[in-house]
């Protein structure tokens, strides 16, 4: 069984469809899924905004745990049996789904396949972005907008875990609590209060060493002027849109800014294979101790994909929302 997207269009346009297994390609493995992550992506491919990479399968879905049923040419570190989660660049809502074997992990001791689900996507992004490209470093700043979305609830937790102070945003009193009690020192509810005025009330107008911002638009002026000296904004997301307010370019040189972007479905699966090789060192006896752990807010029956992607467009969660199989 899988989920495809009939035509772009709202959650409906999701069907169940039973299609021929996948086989695992040179350096691939294939999983029995368990449970598979939703994400932003998702919600923009069905919407016919965010075409699948070349090569990878039309279905939506870009991370799932489950079981390995076989293996690809080449792959020597994965065994059938073994329990893993992976990132992948689609495909993930369906009962089977092929992985390339670099881009997998195994599933953290002491934890079940369905909150493994929720780990690749938002655990990937985090580290590439706040830790590689962010350079957050124990005793700075961070700044995480959506702090309560997947990508917020994840990068709150691995920022104050390794020694970072944070703060996040989000949009009610009730969500910036639960972004409080994953490990902000300071959440703000951007309905109520402007997030500019209140970093600089909080920071006694130095700024924050790092904004990881998902919303983009007219959030940009305000993250430029609330980073401090050497600061850096890493814009993951466009929720707001793609245009750019008007921003004061003399603070981008005084302060010594650095502004930069990525996306993580389009890399290699060395790149991929090199992210996961890093939250394995760094990130996974984290998982295991329990410091860390993906905030699941609801899971639904694969075939209730439709009404999962319309909780997600409510912006009602707190965490990630997760599909079982």
């Amino acid at each position: 069984m899988a989920i495809e997207i009939a035509r772009p269009g709202p959650p409906d346009v999701l069907r169940p469809v039973d299609r021929p297994d996948p086989e695992p390609g040179p350096g691939d493995v294939l999983i029995r899924v368990a449970a598979a992550g939703v994400n932003r992506p998702d919600i923009m491919q069905r919407k016919g905004l965010y075409p699948p990479p070349p090569g990878a399968s039309d279905l939506p879905g870009l991370e799932v745990a489950g079981t390995i049923v076989a293996v690809g040419p080449g792959v020597a570190d994965w065994r059938v049996g073994d329990d893993v989660c992976a990132l992948v660049a689609g495909g993930g809502y369906a009962s089977l789904c092929v992985a390339p074997a670099l881009q997998c992990l195994p599933v953290p001791r002491g934890m079940d396949l369905t909150t493994a689900a929720a780990i690749p996507e938002t655990f990937f992004t985090v580290w590439t972005n706040v830790f590689d490209r962010g350079r957050l470093r124990p005793g700075e700043w961070a700044l995480f907008h959506g702090g309560s979305s997947g990508i917020g609830t994840t990068a709150i937790q691995l920022a104050a875990a390794r020694g970072a102070v944070v703060i996040a945003t989000a949009g009610s009193d009730e969500k910036c609590r639960v972004c409080e009690s994953l490990g902000a020192q300071r959440a703000i509810n951007y309905r109520r209060e402007s997030f500019r005025d209140a970093i600089r009330q909080l920071t006694q107008d130095r700024g924050v060493d790092l904004v990881l911002d998902i919303v983009g638009g007219h959030y940009f002026a305000d993250n430029v002027m609330v980073l401090a000296t050497d600061g850096r904004l890493v814009q993951i997301g466009l929720m707001d849109g793609e245009r750019l307010a008007q921003i004061d370019l003399a603070r981008v040189l005084g302060r010594r800014l650095t502004i930069t972007g990525s996306t993580l479905r389009p890399r290699t699966v060395d790149e991929k294979g090199q992210i996961a090789a890093a939250l394995k060192r760094e990130v996974w006896p984290l998982l295991e101790k329990g410091v860390v752990r993906p905030r699941i807010h609801a899971t639904f029956p694969l075939a209730q994909a439709a009404q999962a992607h319309a909780l997600m467009e409510s912006s009602e969660h707190a965490g990630k929302i997760v599909l079982t199989i």
